[in-house]
């Protein structure tokens, strides 16, 4: 007989498959009974010929057509849309935070990245985190915070590409966060949920927690504090930021908190400009930002995936999800063992995106057979020259103008740190660092942590094809390719690519020095996953489960070349939008 032990886990997932059965097989499985596109499509894409904005918020959109309307372009709207973000999103998005953007300008037919991501404080150590009793860095409080890069992204791609003043591409924010706005529903519900952790913190609660507690759906939130950070952003520019009284004030509250960010850290900022990576995927070239980010996973993940039939596989297939899964799990490995600053330590990128690394990895993968973990590569010798809660949004503008721009505080509203008369958090970026001196993406001053926020782009031939991305900490490399392969193998629209039910594994090792779960990890589905895929893969011995959230939420502007036509699309995991004219 067996173990009572193994007895009862027999029982377990028998009754876990019966249970998400139930839930995926359910005919409210589909929450729409539309009459065209695909069971799970929640509308139709978004067709418009001038100008196209989307993200999770309707009035950020709204700002970004406002901008393009008085004749800015792009990257004015993307800017509009980020500033917008902050005040009516600030479950995700503020000027505390990191940017990073691919921008394709229409005039030199070139793609441009910015990395707008900021270093740790330079007087904290790694000493001091060992001589503290620290193994990890905690996600809230003055420690994990790291200069935020997003006022300094903006002015440079403004002054870059930009057209319109930027207190007229600031205007829409200043107005609504002091006219104030009503608040979303699932934003009120991601509010409530940070201010459980973060009202411990005096300064928050007084920003974010008017009269005492966090607003309901439908609440009208102003934010006169951050009104009056961004009108003296738009009149003085990032010196104002970085070098005038909005520095000291950061750096002074953040040295009476006990933490160690300065304004000699925050003078001496500076964004960098990077040559985005690409992997071309069944005549599709996608194109990612280099680390100290996680977008290369993405590459690594379509370059493994190439190599199956994944269209004769099918969506809702076995097959399809184990190919999937043991690509991202592979990938991973190397994402734990390889990816970080690459200022500090030679990152093998090149090896990394190669084909010949990729079919090397895919025979690893065994049709059938789940894998618990799978080590990293061995990297030839390196050369020096090689590396939360989120919003994206995308812009597309007349000339033919595409930005594909992700900004995030990491773990929702943030570190709970809130400098007094600002009216936004600082973000919590650091904990993303590991402690342990022999992994790569370990703490060191003036280094930039591990970056989950990754945005994409997809180019045909030479020309733009897609702008897209997918929030949500590690499901971004996983939510980019599934929406790339739904489009390219499976033939869906730009909108049902987003909508459709998505796989996540969780369990991998982390950047952190986090180990990968002993089991393997768990595969959870969105409900729209037939039954019997659900019991193939749990036959196949995986541990499958279901969860509400947690799979991202993905934004994109598609063009059509030959008709020169934008095609938005906004999922219905978030509250927002895509618009255009």
């Amino acid at each position: 007989m067996l173990p009572t032990s193994r007895v009862m886990a027999v029982y377990a997932r028998i009754g876990a498959v019966l249970l998400l059965g139930l839930v995926f097989a359910s005919p409210a499985a589909h929450a729409y009974d539309r009459i065209t596109g695909r069971m799970f499509a929640s509308r139709s894409p978004v067709l418009a010929r001038h100008a196209m904005a989307a993200t999770s918020q309707p009035l950020a959109v709204q700002a970004a057509l406002e901008i393009m309307r008085k004749g800015g372009n792009a990257v004015d709207a993307a800017i509009a849309m980020d500033a917008m973000l902050g005040v009516v999103e600030p479950t995700g998005a503020g000027i505390g935070g990191d940017l990073f953007a691919i921008v394709w300008d229409a005039k030199t037919k070139r793609l441009y990245g910015l990395n707008a991501s900021g270093p740790a404080p330079r007087s904290l150590t790694l000493g001091w985190f060992k001589k503290h009793g620290y193994h990890y860095i905690p996600p809230h409080g003055p420690l994990p915070v790291t200069v935020p890069g997003v006022v300094a992204g903006w002015y440079a791609l403004h002054r870059r590409f930009g057209k319109l003043p930027m207190n007229e591409v600031l205007a829409p924010a200043i107005r609504y966060a002091r006219e104030g706005y009503p608040v979303t529903q699932l934003i009120a519900y991601y509010w409530r949920l940070n201010a459980r952790v973060l009202k411990k913190y005096s300064n928050f609660r007084k920003v974010f927690m008017p009269d005492g507690r966090v607003p309901r759906e439908g609440d009208i939130f102003r934010n006169p504090d951050l009104a009056r950070t961004l009108e003296a952003i738009s009149r003085s520019g990032p010196e104002a930021f970085y070098k005038g009284r909005i520095a000291h004030t950061i750096a002074d509250y953040i040295h009476r908190q006990g933490g160690f960010l300065s304004y000699e850290d925050l003078a001496n900022y500076h964004p960098e400009w990077v040559k985005p990576l690409s992997t071309n995927y069944r005549g599709y070239d996608v194109w990612e930002l280099p680390p100290n980010g996680q977008g290369i996973a993405v590459l690594q993940m379509l370059n493994i995936l190439e190599g199956f039939n994944l269209r004769k596989m099918g969506f809702d297939s076995p097959a399809y999800i184990h190919a999937l899964v043991e690509a991202k799990k592979l990938v991973y490995a190397d994402r734990a063992r390889f990816y970080t600053d690459p200022r500090f330590h030679a990152v093998p990128v090149t090896w990394l995106i190669s084909k010949r690394y990729a079919a090397k990895r895919r025979k690893l993968i065994r049709p059938g057979v789940v894998a618990k973990s799978y080590p990293p590569g061995k990297p030839p010798a390196l050369r020096s020259d090689e590396h939360g809660d989120t919003t994206y949004m995308t812009a597309a503008d007349p000339e033919g103008n595409m930005v594909s721009l992700i900004q995030s505080n990491y773990r929702g509203m943030g570190s709970g740190m809130v400098p007094p008369g600002l009216g936004f958090d600082l973000q919590d970026r650091g904990e993303l660092f590991s402690l342990n001196p022999a992994d790569y993406n370990v703490y060191a001053p003036g280094k930039r942590p591990f970056h989950t926020i990754i945005p994409g782009f997809v180019t045909r031939k030479g020309k733009p094809w897609m702008s897209f991305g997918v929030m949500g900490g590690a499901m971004q490399p996983q939510g980019q390719v599934e929406v790339l392969v739904n489009m390219i193998d499976f033939g869906m629209n730009v909108q049902e690519a987003g909508d459709a039910p998505r796989i996540r594994h969780v369990g991998s090792p982390q950047p952190t020095g986090a180990p990968g779960a002993v089991n393997g990890g768990t595969v959870d589905l969105e409900s729209g996953f037939s039954r019997a895929t659900i019991r193939a893969l749990v036959k196949m011995g995986y541990h499958v489960g279901w969860e509400v959230g947690g799979y991202g939420g993905y934004q994109a502007i598609r063009f059509d070349a030959k008709r020169h036509e934008y095609r938005g699309a906004s999922e219905s995991r978030k509250d927002g939008e895509a618009a255009g004219y």
